[in-house]
């Protein structure tokens, strides 16, 4: 092991929060609804995300994102 601190690179810098928050601020898709819920792309999973977005509009994603 190295008593030494690791040395920072500029590649190395933490993300900037203003590039981390994932919240639903913009508009989504069905498709992006089943992405973020892990799922397959797929007819089944659209349908459900639809039918998803149309019950419960933007709170459908705010549930699926930190």
């Amino acid at each position: 092991m190295n008593a030494e601190p690791d040395k920072m690179s500029a590649g190395d810098l933490p993300t900037p929060d203003r590039l981390l928050h994932a919240g639903s601020e913009g508009e989504f898709t069905a498709e992006d609804l089943v992405l973020a819920s892990g799922r397959d792309v797929n007819q089944k999973s659209l349908a459900w995300a639809e039918r998803r977005m149309a019950e419960k509009g933007r709170a459908s994603m705010d549930e699926l994102l930190p």
